[in-house]
């Protein structure tokens, strides 16, 4: 019995320090990735940006996974089936040097996104930003997910700003 009750005592011990230690990583992980497009015009990324519909042109989800896709127009939404996931974008406001959405997925933590558009005039190219705030929960094992988040996420965005940057550069060229 005072075996049990010692291991109980440094089982619970040890949680308990990892939950103080977990408060003391931040709540919020932001990513960002950022790519150059040369030959096009802030209007062009624009109209490859909203509608939902135009991504996918150069979003690898469609391009290579062969995802399926819906529009709820009533509250400016996009679902996407993926891999049995139903993911949910939702436009939430954009102009001509940004689009703002959010993305859920069921059993995880919302990702709010804007994607910015800087045109560099000079070199005839636009920079095309993409970042993402995602908020954890207090629990342990969320705090230290976080910390992975940029490594498991940031090659998708990625990806996806370079198939954009394929995908115009390819149209430019013909």
């Amino acid at each position: 019995m005072r075996l049990i009750k010692g291991v109980f005592i440094i089982i619970s011990s040890l949680f308990l320090m990892i939950t103080l230690f977990s408060l003391l990583i931040p709540s919020s992980v932001r990513i960002s990735r950022a790519v150059v497009i040369n030959n096009t015009n802030a209007t062009a990324i624009f109209h490859q940006l909203v509608p939902f519909e135009n991504w996918k042109n150069w979003h690898p989800i469609f391009t290579t996974d062969s995802a399926s896709y819906n529009r709820d127009a009533k509250d400016r939404s996009f679902h996407i089936l993926h891999r049995q996931q139903d993911i949910v974008f939702t436009l939430k406001d954009s102009d001509s040097s940004s689009v703002h959405f959010l993305l859920k997925v069921k059993g995880e933590n919302d990702v709010q996104n804007e994607i910015l558009i800087h045109s560099l005039p000079a070199q005839e190219a636009v920079q095309l930003e993409w970042r993402t705030i995602t908020h954890l929960k207090w629990y342990p094992w969320e705090k230290f997910y976080g910390i992975f988040l940029d490594q498991l996420t940031g090659a998708s965005y990625e990806g996806a700003l370079n198939g954009l940057k394929i995908f115009i550069e390819g149209r430019q060229g013909k």
